[in-house]
């Protein structure tokens, strides 16, 4: 096969360890390659990686994130790119234990996104996506041969499961839309600039300290180790004789246990094994061996060079020569450290020993303990994180739940003490607890319904209006984003969106439902919201949870009512949309969103599931629209929502009869 020259190169995350050595390599080797270099400068991304290359011609940098679509299929276009190599990931394995989610969006999504610019410009002629040895799996300890390209990928753990789902979508894509993909994987990797999250720089830089070196379970773990230059040379090989359609494993067969490769830094820093080696706890799983078959690479010309000896000591001299290269890394020295993403790309370390200031711990009222608001009294997470949130409505049914999933997920919150529509409370609430995020769960909706809001529509304004526009804009002068929980109840079936066509209203509509005093409020302040760039309104309708003894679940309402109207309606199943919307402000999405699962269900299928998962003696009878407006004070809204937007942003979102089945009925089934 002839060699393939490219012309203009785009290397995802570049300012990284491994891509910052083969585009340093490209770039000083190949003068006529045009070298552009993505990255969002991450925790463990480091500009300083690519200064041998800065000052070159054929050079360029671009902050960003490969998940923004517009922004690759710009570079893509702008910079006539034929050739992507793909570098770009969340690869530390303890951290994706904590922060599985941050894996999926950054290398599942992430792929998907580049693997579709390719598809839409048409003008890729390579694509090499790299990904991990730890996608086979765990080899057998007395395998003697290696695991070869067809072999089964079997990932044990948050990280590697994320590596091989994208390796899934570079096939398909390969095949579908005959994409010109090659896909590498690699053993592990050492060498100058590596963030010391990762065993090898973490050893120096605590050997350098006169710190034990801590080891994860026996320490009876073997692994291989490549010098990154070898690497470089690796996928440079793999760039210019790869074949299209091929998987090439990067390896050695020199493995080592990582007990004798902190026995070898002890020796180069002339340190006591016996006393400077600290064994603690395990990793939730550890593979305890990866092994690869590496001859097909070999067979394009291709060779290990570095032995492990010269490597080690070029590494620890380097690290000894740059003790300041990545600044204060106390956090990912640590036995079982967590990176956790800030919002805008920044990380920080957190060990768990960070105290609140003094402003924090006065927003605890100290005389009623049972009130505590701090998420750091209540969470018993194994991990704090570096999100904190700031909760209105904590008395409310989604308020409260709100804190029982950020306690679940480890993530820092408190509640509002300020009340809504006085401005200076809410200022002072942001100045204690120095949120990250801010929710409104508040608002008005009547007790024991919203007719209560037809006698009571001061208060209802005052809440609902007031209140939340008050929070939108002190937020906004704080740079901080809303996520403000809205209703759907704002539209009624018409004639361009007639029941059981399957038409849904949409984001962009205009609501169209006056019959209660509580949906204009509703209504009018999201309109009003539109002005408002840091606001994410999320549209709820009917909401469900799992609770079925919880009076405001629609359930709950519905199955103690004498009759219900039959009319389909879309809903929300808040136990699974709910965490949904704490990744919108990981996220950090804006904007009016409907809030609700697909699809539409009548009250009569619902209490159908009743009767077939809770209660097979149940009875219910119905009676008419005319019928129920003579026993309520305001009429109420019956719609469907489109919830095509929040599909896409979110696939994995269940219909809403398989959501009821699955997050609902199923946990309550009666044997």
């Amino acid at each position: 096969m002839a060699n393939y020259t490219p012309k203009n190169i785009l290397i995802t995350g570049a300012a990284g360890f491994i891509a910052s050595h083969v585009a340093n390599r490209l770039v000083r080797s190949y003068p006529d390659y045009k070298i552009v270099v993505l990255d969002k400068l991450d925790y463990c991304s480091n500009l300083k990686n690519l200064n041998p290359s800065r000052t070159a011609p054929n050079f360029k940098f671009v902050k960003g994130d490969i998940g923004s679509a517009d922004l690759v299929n710009y570079l893509l276009i702008t910079e006539s790119i034929d050739t992507i190599m793909h570098f770009a990931a969340q690869t530390h394995v303890d951290n994706s234990f904590g922060n599985s989610f941050e894996f999926t969006k950054n290398n599942i999504y992430g792929t998907h996104v580049l693997l579709e610019a390719c598809k839409v410009t048409g003008q890729i002629r390579r694509f090499i996506h790299v990904s991990t040895d730890e996608v086979y799996g765990e080899t057998d300890e007395d395998a003697v041969v290696g695991n070869h390209e067809a072999s089964q990928l079997l990932p044990t753990n948050p990280y590697s499961a994320t590596k091989a789902g994208a390796e899934m979508l570079v096939m398909a894509y390969g095949r579908s839309y005959g994409l010109p993909v090659i896909t590498t994987r690699g053993n592990n990797v050492y060498g100058p600039n590596q963030f010391p999250e990762k065993l090898i720089p973490k050893f120096i830089l605590l050997a350098m300290r006169g710190m034990q070196l801590p080891i994860h379970g026996d320490g009876a773990n073997v692994r291989s180790y490549l010098y990154c230059e070898d690497v470089a040379e690796a996928f440079e090989v793999v760039l210019h004789k790869g074949e299209v359609g091929h998987v090439y494993n990067i390896g050695t067969k020199k493995e080592r246990r990582v007990t004798d490769v902190a026995k070898d830094i002890c020796e180069l820093f002339s340190m006591d094994p016996q006393t400077n080696i600290n064994y603690v706890e395990n990793r939730p799983f550890n593979d305890q061996r990866y092994f690869l078959d590496d001859q097909k690479l070999k067979n394009l010309g291709w060779a290990e060079r570095t032995t492990w000896e010269e490597g080690l000591k070029k590494t620890m001299d380097w690290y000894t020569s740059n003790p300041d290269w990545w600044g204060d890394v106390s956090g990912a020295l640590l036995p079982h450290p967590r990176m956790l993403m800030m919002p805008g790309g920044i990380e920080r370390h957190f060990d768990g020993s960070e105290n609140r200031d003094s402003e924090s711990s006065r927003f605890v009222d100290k005389s009623a303990p049972s009130q505590l608001s701090s998420a750091d009294s209540k969470s018993t997470g194994p991990q704090k994180s570096a999100l904190k949130f700031l909760i209105y409505g904590r008395t409310g049914w989604i308020g409260g739940l709100l804190g029982k999933i950020c306690e679940k997920q480890g993530i820092q919150y408190e509640y509002g003490r300020g009340r809504l529509e006085y401005r200076s409370q809410l200022v002072s609430d942001l100045q204690i607890v120095k949120p990250t995020h801010v929710f409104n769960a508040a608002g008005v909706t009547g007790r024991p319904n919203v007719d209560w809001c037809e006698s009571h529509k001061t208060e209802t304004i005052r809440t609902n209006v007031t209140g939340t526009l008050t929070l939108a804009d002190v937020c906004r002068e704080q740079g901080l984003l809303v996520i403000n929980f809205a209703t759907g109840c704002i539209f009624e079936y018409d004639a361009a969106h007639p029941e059981g066509s399957g038409i849904g209203f949409k984001e962009e509509d205009k609501p169209n439902f006056h019959g209660s005093f509580y949906s204009k409020t509703k209504a009018m302040v999201e309109e009003l919201l539109k002005e408002y760039d840091n606001v994410c309104t999320l549209r709820v309708r009917m909401p469900i949870s799992s609770d079925l003894s919880n009076p405001r679940n629609f359930i709950t309402k519905i199955s103690r009512y004498n009759k219900v109207v039959n009319i389909p309606n879309s809903m929300t199943v808040l136990d699974e949309l709910l965490p949904i919307s704490i990744e919108m402000a990981k996220r950090n999405l804006k904007g009016i969103w409907n809030f609700t699962n697909p699809g539409v269900v009548s009250h009569n299928e619902i209490l159908e599931m009743y009767k077939q998962y809770i209660d097979p003696s149940f009875k219910y009878s119905n009676f008419t629209l005319e019928e129920q407006a003579k026993v309520i004070v305001a009429a109420r809204s019956n719609n469907e929502m489109d919830a095509s937007k929040l599909k896409t942003e979110f696939p994995e979102l269940l219909s809403i009869k398989e959501s009821l089945i699955k997050y609902v009925f199923e946990p309550n089934k009666k044997a």
